[in-house]
């Protein structure tokens, strides 16, 4: 059974129990007041049946209509219809008796001039002996009886009270009153229904049909949030968890499609220096190196090609470590100022044979220790350099070291004043296998992996490597170590 059945039932069952919970109640407030269980009778009677006298009225009435169906003279007597009235002013009624268009008694009770004039017309057959009428904003009800004297005269006999002008008005309009509240119990149940349906069947409906359409394999679409409760709480959290499987699925299409760029960057690499290897080795197979000069160079070429190779297998072996976290990092205090400085006289003369200036920008004096694996920061220091100086482009060229220090860190930054770095390139520049030239020309560029495999160290110290670049200017590469406040004590 659905939910919409079930709230269908529940409702319709909620406005029966509330009428039967409105009538017994009605009824025991009756029962309450008048302490007769039979009362809730006499009010139907009273009210709702043909006789609108209680039961005492009616009683004298019915002693009256004796009389008068027997002894109609017997009401033209004074007294007895002076007795009667009284009986009938103790119930708070009163007697009225015609002959002809004569009054022969009228109650003190009623004081209403205009009461002659508004009585019902004679009707000997007496079909309707019951009923109320008014006069102006006062209501009465009555019991009449119509007979004939015995000289023939018509008279009437009336039991006549008056009833509260709110009392008759409720008494008339009641039924229209009651079914106003049927009507609108049943519509505030319709409306709550409705009400219920739209803010809970009509979002799981729309959460049923996201989660067909996941299980199909679509996840391009956005759920409609827009209540604040518990189901709109449920759909928020259905609509995270397809956003995430979504990130989830594009990112493994980003991972296949990295794979097999990977494969292809690979393949390319290592084709390249493998070809120009073949292609020397049969030169000389085929006796083009006839010269020992030129077999000098031939083999000069395959020993750099192979040394090339190397480099590239060594490169990439410790990439993949490095991405799967299986180089082991040994971490120890080292003065970072004296460590730079060995990196440049390290390097100072090699680049100096190129024509490239390597110095100090921005030397501080003080010992500033920091927590690093040697080797691995060596690397990624020597992997900056080289590939700043493979980009550049004046006839005077420099690459500067500055070093900055603050209480929790310390920034190396190495400045070149080669051709920059376009900015399209600079999200993507730490990227495995990226050159910014997209050629791959091995006489431009190195294999791509240098500048991953310095990310991937300098994460694997705890910092963040970042680079700014102006074209036509420069690059600066920046990357941060954590600093430790005392030589072999622990990092801040």
């Amino acid at each position: 059974m659905s939910i919409r059945i079930k709230l269908l039932l529940s409702y319709t069952g909620m406005l029966v129990i509330s009428l039967v919970m409105f009538g017994l109640t009605a009824g025991l407030f009756t029962i309450a007041a008048t302490g007769d269980i039979h009362s809730i009778r006499d009010f139907y009677k009273v009210h709702y049946q043909l006789n609108p006298l209680t039961e005492q009225e009616e009683s004298i009435f019915l002693d009256l209509k004796y009389l008068a169906k027997n002894t109609p003279d017997e009401l033209l007597n004074k007294q007895l219809l002076v007795d009667y009235d009284f009986k009938l002013r103790t119930v708070r009624a009163g007697l009225y008796v015609r002959r002809e268009s004569n009054q022969v008694f009228e109650s003190y009770t009623f004081h209403q001039p205009q009461l002659e004039q508004n009585l019902p017309p004679y009707d000997l057959n007496n079909s309707q002996i019951r009923n109320t009428f008014n006069i102006g904003e006062r209501f009465y009800a009555y019991a009449k009886f119509d007979f004939l004297y015995s000289d023939g005269a018509k008279g009437s006999v009336f039991v006549i009270r008056e009833r509260s002008p709110f009392a008759e008005v409720t008494r008339r309009l009641l039924p229209i009153l009651l079914f106003i509240l049927l009507g609108v119990l049943v519509i505030a149940n319709v409306l709550l229904y409705r009400w219920i349906t739209k803010s809970v069947v009509k979002p799981l409906n729309l959460l049923r049909s996201s989660a067909e359409r996941i299980q199909e394999g679509d996840l391009r679409f956005a759920l409609d949030l827009r209540s604040k409760d518990e189901i709109g709480q449920l759909n928020e959290a259905f609509e995270n968890m397809r956003k995430r499987l979504q990130e989830s699925v594009q990112l493994r299409l980003q991972d296949e499609e990295s794979r097999k760029e990977l494969i292809s960057n690979i393949s390319h690499d290592l084709r390249t220096p493998i070809t120009n290897i073949k292609g020397y080795i049969e030169g000389i197979r085929d006796g083009v190196a006839d010269t020992p000069e030129k077999m000098d160079k031939y083999v000069q070429i395959i020993y750099s090609k192979a040394v090339d190779l190397d480099k590239l297998v060594d490169e990439l072996f410790l990439y993949s470590k490095l991405d799967l976290k299986q180089v082991p990092f040994t971490f120890e205090p080292v003065n970072i100022v004296p460590f730079l400085d060995d990196c440049i006289e390290e390097l100072h003369y090699g680049l100096e044979e190129q024509g490239i200036d390597l110095t100090w920008a921005n030397r501080i004096e003080e010992p500033t220790w920091v927590l690093a694996d040697v080797e691995k920061l060596k690397r990624t220091v020597l992997n900056i350099i080289d590939n700043a100086q493979k980009f550049m482009d004046k006839s005077e060229k420099r690459i500067g070291v500055s070093l900055q220090a603050d209480q929790h860190w310390v920034t190396i930054e190495i400045h070149d004043n080669g051709m920059g770095i376009p900015p399209e390139a600079l999200p993507h520049l730490f990227e495995r296998f990226y050159r910014a030239e997209q050629s791959r020309n091995s006489g431009t560029g190195g294999s791509g992996l240098g500048l991953a495999i310095a990310r991937e160290i300098i994460e694997g110290h705890g910092g963040k490597i970042w680079v700014e670049s102006e074209q036509g200017v420069g690059t600066s590469l920046f990357f941060s170590l954590k600093r430790s406040t005392k030589p072999g004590g622990p990092r801040t």
